[in-house]
Order: structure tokens, then C-alpha cells, then sequence
């Protein structure tokens, strides 16, 4: 919106949305024009009151030019109304022309939900009262004007008045800009840290952490809460200043008015019509500058929702490709988590074939996950390439892979909505195969055992559900139609000895139907039924190689000589972890 100081080319999301509601615009601003040529009704009433129905004592002359000021002013609320209600419209289209695309982006960039409540605050404004005096301020030369025409005395202490409360207007605007600005990222990276907490409540209020989180949290608040007060401060300076300022204007244009009509240069109608028509032109502007940090507030949010979406052209319209089989191959791969400039994985150089199970294991921070989320796509690799089936998975259309695709994160997430639903990954239900992903995943009898078995509701972050109940949902989930890639981290994490059983009876399932499964466990006893074994250590790889030879080196303990030299020892349970791995790596 030019409004904002900024127009988005047509050729990306914010052009086309502004685009689409430019006819509304012009509606607007055609109704704005009669609107305001209707408000000069009440100062032409009083002119001809004073100057002619006064002079000539005519009743039949006063009865009429009530019914038409009444016939007028009725048809200038009638066209407010209008206005109200297209500026309405007009926010809700631009809404439903946006609000997809950043709830999309919001989710695919896993940031939090700023883009949309910068969204609610453009429309919010666009809808308010705030956005009204600005539509009626670019007419205040023409009431100007009128009052030139009615005296040119008169018409120069309107001029002058005018003039100052525009320059209190960009007085106003510059001395808040900044402190404004500074305020909304640190109130912004504030409701980041909240929303943060606020998914890790339990562990918060069991360790007792809430007085530490709510200092540091406190601190960013208060500043931001003190630049808003600083900019709040000077825009009531500046508001006062100009709602005085006008009261004033008002009382010097009835004193030159007095002051003509002694010396017989004008009459008492021209002096009340040009008090009653530079009040009406300069009112919008004092209403615009007591409004002004919302205006700001509004700019920086539509400026961030260009930032963010509005300077991307359309994406390339891409070309389905073929069921994928599974085939997984990474070339040279080096990437880190988005918008942090550090690797957490360096040069990975690896291939499955479709239908070979992978076995992924190294110590805490080995970049284990990030594989996991190349491997799907969620991540962008900074160098290399990952492909599936020979195709860049950048290359693939999110949708059409979707289906394709089996994920289990560490940190699982189910949604408010029904199991089947979750299960169902919130597509259309098919019941068998929720039935036959849920058996799969060992979860169908405990699915059953539910209140409402597959119809039960799930409350916001799984609140009503344990956290191997959620882990056998999602696990449910990833199975779901049979995709023909699966990623499994740490899938046993919240899991019991059966379930941990039932996940190994899944994966030589999946095995069998010759599906691609890469599963990432500390446990070998989950990687003894893999195809081929990973070892990762500081982000690259250690060894790699068939199950059956590497698995007997994860499950001996490495020990140092006292020579420095490193030996194996038999571990002593049979089940060592793979914190023995890094001494294993370098033997």
C-alpha cells in the first residue's frame, strides 16, 4: 500500500494482494470525495442562516434548507457506512490473499507466528479510525481553498494553520520512528522467548526456573516497554500541541472573522461557515497525528510482511515427478541449522538403494539429526546436494513428496484434532490405513484403550496423552500409507521393552515391503536388524559399512592402555552406548 511508503511489484504475493484490492481502494477514495464534499453541508446551512433567512425573515426559506441539510446529512452517513464496510472487505480480502501464504511460511521456516500478527496489524489498521482521517486529510486544501474563497484573511490563518500541524505531523513522525522501531524487535524477540517457555512449561515449573526466565524475559520487556514509552511521550507532546493549536485556529479565524464584520468587509454567516469549514479540513490531520504511532506500528509490520513475502516472485510451477522409490543419495553435503552460520555436518558422501534399511549412530551432537532433516528435505544443504531418486529433493513440490515421506523428529508433535487425524497427517482419512500404520507401529491396542479410541481428541501439545502414547502416534503417522522413505529419530526414546519390541518387528515390516528406512538410535539393539551402519562423529563420517561388520565394534567397550595406545574390551553388559564410539572411530 502506497500508504505505507511501499509498492510490491504485481509479479510477487504482496503486488498481487494489493493488486486485488486496488478496485476497492478507488471505491473508497470515490466515496471519500462525496463524504467530505457532503461534511461542508452544516457551514453552507449556516452561511445562508445567517446571511439570508435572518436577513429576510422567510420561514419557507429556513423549513427548506433544513429538509435539504437533513436529506444530506443523511446521505453522508449513508455513504460513511459504505466506506466503513468496503475498508472492511477490503482488509479481510487482502487477509485471505495472505494469511495462507505466511501461515505456510511461518511453518516451513519454523519461526514463530510474528508474520501473522504483523498480518492482523496491517488489517487491523486498514479497518480503523486512524486509516479514515488519513483517507479524508488529502482534502484539507480544498477546504482551504473554500475558505480563501470566502475571505482571503480568513483563508491565510487557515493556511498557516494547516501548514503547522503538518509540520508537528512530520515533527511526530520522525522523533518516534526510531524509538518505535526499537521497541517492536525487542517486545518481538520478547513474545519469541515466551512462546519458547511456554512449550516447555513442565520442565520450567519442576526445576524450579521460572524466577530466572521471568528476569531475563522481564529485562527485554521493560526495555522495549520504556522505548514505547519514550515515543508515546512525544507523540502526546506533539497530539496536545496540536489539539491546542486548533482550538486556538479557531478562536483567531472567528477574531479576524469579528474583526472583518466591524469593518464591514464580510458578514457574520462568512465568518461562522469559514470557522466550521477550517475546523472540518483540519480535524482528519489532528485525528491522524493523535493516531500516529499506530500508523508507525502498522508501517513496520507491512514493511516486515514485504521483507518476508513480498519480494519473492512466483515460484516456478514444477514438473510432477514419478512416485519416488526411496533411492537416497547425499554428494559432498555440508549443512547447519537455518540462519545460523555454523556446520553441524561437513561433507557427506553417502548412497541407499530403495529398500535397504540404514542404521545411524554416534554420540550426542554427531549431526545425526541434521541428516535426519536433509534427508526429508526440511533443511537445505549450504553445499552438495541431497537427492531421491536421482532428483534434488529441493526439486520435488512439498506436496506432491509429502505422501512419500515418513518422518519421526525427536521432539514429536501431535495437533488438536483426533488421533485419526494425526495419524492421518490432517488429510482425508483413509480408516484402513490409519488402522493397518497404527498396527504397525505396535499403537492399535493402545489406540483402542483410549476414551474414544481412533475419535479421541488430542489437546494442544499432547497434553492429555503420555509421551510414549505420543511417540507410538507419531510413529503411526510416519508409517502412514506406506511412504516409500522413512526417517526415524531416536523412535524408542519414551518407549517401553515392547514397544521398543514392536519397533523392531515394524522395521523388518518395512523391510520386507522394501521401503527405505533410515533409524537413528544410540541402542544398537534397534540397529541389529539394519542393512548398513553409520557411525557419525563431529558432524562427518567415521565409518560406514554392512551391520554385520561394523555392530560388533559398537558393542565392545574401547579402553586406553596406559601406554596411550587403545585396546578392546569386552563390555561387560553387552549393551554398551555409543559414547565408546569416538575411541572407536580413530582405532
Amino acid at each position: 500500500m502506497m500508504i505505507f511508503g511501499h509498492n510490491a511489484s504485481v509479479d510477487t504475493p504482496m503486488g498481487r494482494a494489493m493488486h486485488t484490492v486496488r478496485g476497492t481502494l478507488r471505491s473508497v477514495a470515490f466515496f471519500s470525495f462525496f463524504i467530505n464534499l457532503l461534511a461542508l453541508i452544516s457551514s453552507v446551512y449556516m452561511l445562508q442562516v445567517y446571511d439570508r433567512v435572518l436577513a429576510s425573515r422567510s420561514e419557507a426559506t429556513l423549513l427548506y434548507l433544513t429538509l435539504l441539510a437533513a436529506g444530506c446529512l443523511l446521505t453522508l452517513a449513508g455513504l460513511e457506512v459504505v466506506r466503513s464496510r468496503l475498508l472492511v472487505r477490503l482488509g479481510a480480502c487482502f487477509d485471505a490473499q495472505l494469511s495462507g501464504l505466511v501461515f505456510a511460511k511461518t511453518l516451513s521456516a519454523g519461526r514463530t507466528g510474528q508474520t501473522l500478527r504483523d498480518l492482523d496489524a496491517v488489517r487491523g489498521f486498514v479497518t480503523g479510525a486512524t486509516m479514515l482521517s488519513l483517507l479524508d486529510a488529502p482534502w484539507m486544501p480544498a477546504y482551504i481553498a473554500l475558505v480563501y474563497v470566502l475571505h482571503p484573511w480568513l483563508g491565510h490563518v487557515a493556511l498557516l494553520g494547516g501548514l503547522t500541524l503538518f509540520v508537528l505531523g512530520v515533527w511526530n513522525e520522525r522523533s518516534t520512528r526510531g524509538p518505535l522501531a526499537e521497541a517492536g524487535k525487542e517486545l518481538a524477540a520478547g513474545a519469541r522467548f515466551a512462546e519458547t517457555s511456554a512449550r516447555n512449561a513442565e520442565v520450567i515449573r519442576a526445576m524450579g526456573m521460572l524466577p530466572g526466565l521471568t528476569r531475563v524475559w522481564r529485562q527485554r520487556h521493560d526495555f522495549g516497554i520504556g522505548l514505547q514509552g519514550v515515543a508515546s511521550d512525544k507523540a502526546a507532546n506533539v497530539a496536545a500541541v496540536a489539539k491546542a493549536l486548533r482550538l486556538f485556529l479557531q478562536i483567531a479565524i472567528l477574531g479576524v472573522g469579528a474583526l472583518l464584520v466591524i469593518q464591514q468587509q464580510s458578514t457574520a454567516g462568512v465568518m461562522i461557515a469559514a470557522s466550521i469549514v477550517m475546523g472540518r479540513g483540519l480535524a482528519p490531520l489532528e485525528s491522524a497525528i493523535g493516531g500516529w504511532r499506530g500508523f508507525l506500528s502498522a508501517r513496520e509490520s507491512y514493511r516486515r510482511l514485504v521483507k518476508e513475502i513480498g519480494t519473492q516472485g512466483d515460484e516456478a510451477v514444477q514438473m510432477p515427478l514419478p512416485v519416488p522409490t526411496g533411492a537416497l543419495s547425499f554428494e559432498t553435503v555440508s549443512a547447519g541449522p537455518p540462519d545460523v552460520r555454523k556446520l553441524t555436518v561437513q561433507n557427506l558422501k553417502f548412497e541407499v538403494t530403495a529398500g535397504t534399511c540404514l542404521g545411524i549412530t554416534g554420540p550426542s551432537a554427531a549431526g545425526k539429526s541434521t541428516l535426519a532433516r536433509l534427508a526429508v528435505g526440511v533443511w537445505r544443504p549450504i553445499n552438495g546436494v541431497v537427492r531421491l531418486d536421482g532428483a534434488n529433493v529441493s526439486d520435488w513440490n512439498r506436496e506432491n513428496l509429502g505422501p512419500n515421506i515418513g518422518y519421526l523428529p525427536q521432539d514429536i508433535e501431535l495437533f488438536p484434532g483426533t488421533v485419526a487425524v494425526n495419524i492421518a497427517r490432517f488429510g482425508e482419512v483413509d480408516s484402513q490405513q490409519a488402522v493397518e500404520a497404527a498396527q504397525l507401529a505396535g499403537a492399535h491396542q493402545m489406540i483402542l484403550g483410549l476414551p474414544d479410541g481412533y475419535d479421541t481428541v488430542i489437546g494442544p501439545a499432547g497434553a492429555n496423552i503420555s509421551g510414549g502414547q505420543r511417540q507410538r502416534i507419531g510413529l503411526a503417522r510416519a508409517f502412514y500409507g506406506s511412504p516409500a522413505l522413512i526417517v526415524l529419530d531416536e523412535p524408542t526414546s519414551n518407549l517401553d521393552a515392547e514397544g521398543e519390541s514392536a519397533v523392531r518387528q515394524a522395521i523388518e515390516e518395512l523391510r520386507r515391503r522394501q521401503r527405505t528406512v533410515i533409524v537413528i538410535a544410540h541402542r544398537p539393539a534397534l540397529l541389529g536388524g539394519t542393512d548398513q551402519l553409520m557411525v557419525m562423529m563431529s558432524g562427518q563420517i567415521a565409518k560406514f559399512g554392512p551391520t554385520s561388520e561394523l555392530m560388533p565394534l559398537i558393542t565392545r567397550r574401547v579402553v586406553a592402555a596406559p601406554d596411550g595406545a587403545l585396546q578392546d574390551a569386552p563390555s561387560p553388559t553387552g549393551s554398551a552406548t555409543l559414547q565408546d564410539v569416538p575411541e572407536v572411530s580413530h582405532g
